[in-house]
């Protein structure tokens, strides 16, 4: 991994009909990751939500809200959209559970991946893996007091206790730029993602969590006072095409 990327990010929940997410899923990754890629945003990751059979999940990258409102119209004004918005808004109950959301620090951004994804059709080779969203949200901004925090009271633990995050980022208030894809607003949220190799290293790491001495004392009673509900946590399972994994 090198430096890191998308200054503008959107982490996108998407409920869907019973028993569509893989027909979304192939449709998505055979026609709608090198497409939207061309107008300038970038498809960090794809996602089956582990908890939620009729959960897609997937985060894409801008380098800023100008840009975005640009990529956005390009592609969604564009002959591949229109050509396959139907059969992709039929698989969808509700598309509008969005984050949008920013590098919490000049370090806290998606690195850029060393491997390139696979082409459509080809099989994956990328070795099983587990992504973690975990999502805090506040009483009122993450500011740079708690940034602080987080990078030397809450980071050391998790990396401690094997879930180094690999990026996190907080809630971007600029106006929505494209109003035809609505995000969530008047939110505060704190979100880092962690990668692990496997279910088991994901429950290694919770069973560590649970029982360190510096979680339970030194950070979480922080965190309690700055909590407007408890965190929640996303298992992702990375689709065949997706980049972070």
């Amino acid at each position: 991994m090198e430096a890191a990327r998308c200054p503008i990010v959107e982490l996108r929940q998407y409920t869907l009909h019973p028993g569509q997410r893989d027909m979304l899923i192939d449709l998505f990754d055979l026609e709608f990751v090198e497409t939207q890629e061309a107008t300038g945003m970038t498809v960090l990751g794809q996602f089956r939500d582990l908890d939620d059979p009729d959960r897609f999940v997937w985060l894409r990258g801008f380098e800023d809200m100008p840009r975005r409102a640009e990529a956005l119209g390009s592609f969604y004004g564009g002959p591949v959209w229109q050509a396959h918005r139907d059969e992709a808004n039929a698989t969808m109950i509700d598309s509008d559970d969005v984050l949008l959301l920013r590098p919490a620090s000049a370090r806290g951004g998606f690195p850029v991946p060393v491997d390139a994804r696979p082409a459509p059709g080809q099989p994956s080779v990328f070795p099983p893996s587990l992504v973690l969203a975990t999502i805090w949200h506040g009483v009122g901004p993450f500011d740079t007091a708690f940034l602080e925090f987080f990078e030397r009271r809450v980071r050391p633990v998790l990396a401690e206790t094997g879930g180094e995050p690999l990026a996190y980022l907080q809630s971007e208030h600029a106006p929505n730029t494209f109003p035809a894809l609505p995000v969530r607003t008047g939110e505060e949220v704190f979100v880092w993602f962690t990668r692990f190799a496997d279910e088991g290293r994901f429950d290694d790491h919770l069973d560590r969590l649970q029982r360190s001495e510096r979680w339970s004392e030194g950070v979480l009673p922080i965190l309690s006072e700055r909590w407007v509900r408890t965190s929640q946590r996303l298992r992702l399972a990375p689709t065949e095409r997706s980049l972070l994994r």
